[in-house]
């Protein structure tokens, strides 16, 4: 469970440093604008490891047992948390509204799997993503826009195709294929 939190806290932490501008703007000062993002890179990259590592090391406590029903409610959110995290990156007309759909995204996923799972690593692990994108969420808003924030970028209805489509097949490729591959545990029965 030690690597686990310890690797959430290196990569959450990492991605708040963006939350407080004099950090942030201080490492780019010592590091560089390449050397900050090859440092936040190697950290993200580390506790990303550490906390996939941590949470397939966990043991399993179970803190209560949901219901057979939530495993698809969870499947159901997955699918618009594909597509947000797409629309992130095409800039369209569902990007305009959630306005970060990444963070929503991230959201999404993290309830999703909340509602699903009934573990102590599941809880930290998606509890802490949630309360991070949350809090994220909230520092956006007296934050100035920098390139990872683009203020006010939108394309047409057709990047919102290209969103759902694209976001709908990854769905898909994650549900059948990747979940059980990655995670070790398959979504839907076969």
């Amino acid at each position: 469970m030690a690597l686990l939190i310890i690797g959430i806290v290196v990569f959450l932490g990492v991605h708040s440093v963006p939350a407080f501008p004099h950090v942030r703007e201080a490492l780019i000062g010592r590091f560089g604008e390449v050397g900050y993002k090859i440092v936040f890179a190697v950290f993200s990259i580390v506790g990303f490891v550490l906390l996939v590592w941590g949470f397939a090391e966990a043991p399993f406590i179970q803190l209560w047992s949901p219901p057979a029903w939530t495993r698809w409610v969870a499947i159901i959110l997955m699918l618009p948390a594909f597509i947000f995290l797409v629309a992130a990156y095409v800039p369209g007309g569902i990007k305009a509204k959630l306005k970060h759909p990444f963070l929503v995204a991230i959201k999404t996923w993290a309830l999703a799997h909340l509602i699903s799972n009934g573990d102590l690593a599941g809880l930290i692990l998606f509890g802490s993503f949630l309360a991070y994108a949350v809090f994220d969420r909230i520092s956006l808003k007296g934050r100035q826009p920098t390139e990872l924030i683009e203020s006010g970028a939108q394309g047409g209805a057709r990047n919102d195709v290209i969103a759902v489509v694209v976001g709908g097949v990854f769905y898909v490729v994650f549900l059948i294929w990747l979940h059980p591959l990655l995670i070790g545990q398959a979504v839907v029965p076969h």
